[in-house]
């Protein structure tokens, strides 16, 4: 049983991150055994152990900006992954797996649907400066030109046509962060080796903070877990409120992770909790 000051889980249809898990899941030739607790006791909510259940305090809040996952392997898989987060609180979060001989059609559809505005989200010291970003435009700003977008319909087998061919955008269109889910190794690679990414603007965070994430650790302290990212680039869009929302879900649900990993029961009343139910309620 929760506790009584919190609420009860909210039913929720399987997001994009929960579907891509039990498509790879479906593929697998033998089953992905995680560290951690004993072997199937996991909420098909949250992945953590039933004991430590975070389906309860997962936000609901209306979030214009949407969210691209583009996933390593076996990253779907993995409990410690914090891109589900990312689909529990961005409602238009979508999520593909990777692979460097093929290409889902379906993200080849979302990057040329002219209700979203992508940007390919990487430092932009390993990218071409002609194609770094720093901000997005904002309402009221004369649409900014770049290097040239791909030929018409090269993004839209259907013969459709690509909005930003010739490279221009303005502020109708929505922001939609494309991520690569992935360790830091695996996310150049997939850099490197995703033709389809090529001709996105490339929007390099600019950040002083340093990673909080304690689940599995970069060798860099500037290299951010992909929840942290994208509260960053929800925060750059104007969305404050999704922005902490999303940093109070990770502080809390790295708390219910190590706790389960510890077998300690969770506070809570604690300072995390306490920010992750103020900000629910806004």
């Amino acid at each position: 049983m929760p506790p009584a000051s919190e609420p009860q889980a909210i039913p929720a249809l399987p997001h994009a991150v929960s579907r891509l898990r039990s498509e790879r899941l479906a593929r697998s030739s033998k089953p992905f055994l995680a560290r951690g607790g004993p072997r199937g006791e996991r909420c098909a909510g949250c992945r953590l152990r039933p004991s430590h259940c975070l389906c309860a305090l997962r936000p609901q809040l209306p979030v214009r900006a949407g969210v691209c996952l583009l996933m390593a392997d076996i990253e779907p898989l993995k409990p410690s992954n914090t891109g589900w987060l990312v689909a529990d609180v961005v409602a238009d979060t979508f999520a593909f797996g990777w692979a460097r001989t093929e290409v889902d059609p379906a993200l080849i559809a979302l990057l040329a649907d002219p209700q979203w505005q992508p940007y390919l989200v990487f430092p932009g010291e390993f990218v071409d400066s002609a194609r770094v970003v720093t901000e997005l435009i904002q309402p009221g700003e004369a649409p900014r030109q770049f290097p040239a977008g791909p030929p018409q319909g090269e993004l839209a087998p259907s013969g459709g046509s690509d909005p930003r061919s010739g490279g221009a955008w303005g502020p109708s269109t929505r922001p939609l962060f494309v991520l690569l889910d992935a360790t830091w190794p695996e996310a150049r690679k997939m850099f490197r080796k995703s033709p389809c990414l090529d001709k996105l603007p490339v929007l390099s965070l600019q950040s002083d903070q340093l990673s909080q994430y304690k689940l599995r650790r970069s060798q860099r302290d500037e290299h951010f877990c992909t929840s942290e990212v994208a509260a960053l680039c929800l925060a750059l869009a104007g969305e404050a409120h999704a922005a902490e929302t999303l940093e109070a879900y990770l502080d809390v649900f790295t708390d219910h992770y190590l706790k389960a990993r510890q077998q300690q029961p969770v506070d809570s009343d604690d300072a995390a909790h306490q920010r992750l139910r103020a900000l629910r309620q806004r």
